[in-house]
């Protein structure tokens, strides 16, 4: 009990050195979604639908190959008309990976279990190097 009063210093800086490194776990909720390289696998292997929730003007300027624009405020209503199956996967998918992230909240409301957000968006899948196409 003595080292720990008068090395309190120390101990402050372990604690902090160790929530820094378990910062991006616990502030993705524990796992995050999909890098574009997880997602590519996806829906090559198991058929994987992409569904971009950007606006319509964003989904023009550039998207993923072979992804569907529905845009967020519409993702309740027309995703079953969209994605009739609920056991395929389903990748959402946006510019920065924000909106995706509470799109896949409405699509696991809805029945969609393998609903997965593509981590870092449109952004990331840029980086990777992944083809877009414009509309």
């Amino acid at each position: 009990m003595d080292f720990l009063t008068q090395n309190w210093a120390l101990l402050l800086v372990a604690l902090t050195s160790g929530l820094a490194l378990l910062w991006p776990v616990i502030g993705k909720g524990g796992g995050g979604g999909l890098t574009p390289t997880q997602a590519v696998q996806l829906i090559n292997r198991e058929k994987a639908v992409v569904i971009d929730v950007c606006e319509p003007g964003e989904f023009a300027a550039g998207h993923i190959t072979g992804a569907r624009n529905v845009p967020l405020a519409e993702l309740e209503a027309r995703l079953p008309q969209v994605v009739k199956n609920k056991a395929v996967p389903v990748i959402l998918a946006c510019q920065s990976g924000m909106r995706s992230g509470r799109a896949v909240a409405v699509a696991r409301k809805l029945g969609y279990d393998k609903a997965q957000n593509l981590s870092g968006g449109l952004r990331a899948w840029q980086a990777a190097q992944m083809p877009l196409e414009k509309a």
